[in-house]
């Protein structure tokens, strides 16, 4: 199996993931025919230059803007930091805007996707921050044409290489305060932190942002496990040059690398899998109507998982248990949130590792209509999909039919 590993001791950013890409092997001339398909020329070029920090050469890529000055002297993204006299109006795009970007080019239907999931990451976290809707919130800093760049750039490359998987150390979150459109604002920014919900991170390596939301939605979109010691064949090595200097070197290393799976239980070795708390609670004084509430709520919250299980405690009187699937990074956030939502005197933690199977999306037209198809992937390959529900449901309501008819119908095409 060949994967990607990302080695994010000094974090990543966007222009840094490209200029990893471009190092690795991706050519800077195929990536710019690529990024010319968006119809964006006027607004940006692109320059890749050799560059080192502490030593260690690399690839430097710098967008820069046709209208108004960027500067990357605060930080390795594009973004938190805007000269306020001169910005341009396209730094406020929504998401509509971007998906209009994006689906009206002639990108391939896969990096079209690809670069789609990314951005509806960032847009949720935003959307969640600032107590917006997916499509109502502006993107301020990664709806500038610099960070578009950086994403769509990320998918055209991610699909260039033709990896099996993308694994990925703890990622480097730095340390600090940054200014943003917002103001001042601590590291890592809020956006950052809520797309990189659930991942391995780390910080205060420097007292400043190493990892920006639009690197943090490359990673949280694209890998496949989480992983401090992969045990891999490397076969190319790689360095995407940032642009400050800091006390450690400011480089995003990746490479390409070999795994050779040969039996079954060498396989099962390599399943994605990621550090988890499970907690549990025993609950004999709160109604079902409250319970539902207290679950609802949990998963808003961004809880992996939440289950009731029934149980009989002492004075034979029934009850039920909570057991709810966390981050070990959210394992504090979840127990004040238990105790604040259920009645609940204590709570047990339990660490785990949570195994998952990689995820990709695929849309199947239908006679009835599009619908979303969610695959489940084993060692880079399909082993089952299934149709997304709430697409059933809108097309079911559309035709006025049973969703089971809608299911039938999904199945009719796939047989074909």
């Amino acid at each position: 199996m060949n994967i990607l590993y990302y080695d994010c001791f000094s974090g990543i950013s966007g222009d840094m993931n490209l200029a990893a890409m471009i190092d690795l092997g991706v050519d800077p001339e195929f990536l710019k025919a690529e990024l010319s398909k968006l119809g964006l020329d006027d607004e940006f070029s692109f320059k890749v230059s050799k560059d080192s920090r502490k030593g260690i050469f690399g690839t430097r890529v710098d967008v820069e803007l046709a209208h108004h000055h960027h500067g990357h002297e605060e930080h390795e993204g594009h973004g938190h930091t805007h000269n306020h006299g001169h910005h341009h109006h396209h730094d406020h795009r929504n998401l509509n805007d971007i998906e209009k970007i994006i689906n009206s080019s002639n990108l391939s239907e896969k990096v079209k996707r690809t670069s789609l999931a990314i951005f509806k990451r960032v847009a949720e976290a935003e959307a969640k921050i600032h107590g917006s809707t997916l499509y109502e919130v502006h993107f301020h800093e990664v709806g500038a044409t610099d960070s578009i760049v950086d994403i769509i750039g990320a998918a055209i490359c991610f699909h260039e290489l033709d990896i099996d998987n993308i694994w990925c150390s703890a990622i480097e979150l730095g340390g600090g305060f940054v200014n943003c459109a917002h103001g001042k604002i601590p590291v890592p920014a809020p956006a950052t932190s809520e797309i990189l919900t659930g991942k391995p991170t780390t910080q205060g390596a420097v007292p400043k942002e190493t990892t920006t939301p639009t690197g943090a939605a490359i990673l949280a979109e694209l890998v496949d496990n989480f992983s401090d010691s992969p045990r891999m064949s490397v076969q190319k090595t790689a360095y995407g040059i940032g642009h400050r200097d800091n006390d450690i070197p400011n480089v995003l290393r990746v490479q390409l690398a070999n795994i050779k799976l040969q039996s079954k239980d060498e396989q099962a070795d390599y399943l994605p899998t990621i550090p988890a708390r499970l907690l549990q609670c025993n609950i004999d004084d709160m109604t079902g109507e409250m319970l539902g509430a207290a679950l609802d709520q949990l998963m808003e919250d961004g809880a992996m998982d939440v289950h009731f299980t029934p149980i009989v405690m002492k004075k034979n009187r029934p009850a039920t248990t909570l057991s709810l699937l966390c981050s070990a990074e959210d394992e504090d956030k979840f127990k004040r949130l238990i105790f604040k939502h259920t009645s609940t005197l204590g709570i047990k933690s339990i660490a785990i590792e949570k195994t998952v199977l990689g995820v990709s999306f695929d849309k199947l037209e239908t006679p009835l209509g599009t619908v979303t198809m969610k695959n489940a992937l084993l060692d880079g390959k399909i082993i089952r999909s299934k149709p997304e529900l709430e697409d059933c449901r809108a097309l079911a309501k559309a035709h006025g039919i049973s969703l089971s008819e809608v299911y039938l119908q999904i199945g009719k095409v796939r047989d074909i």
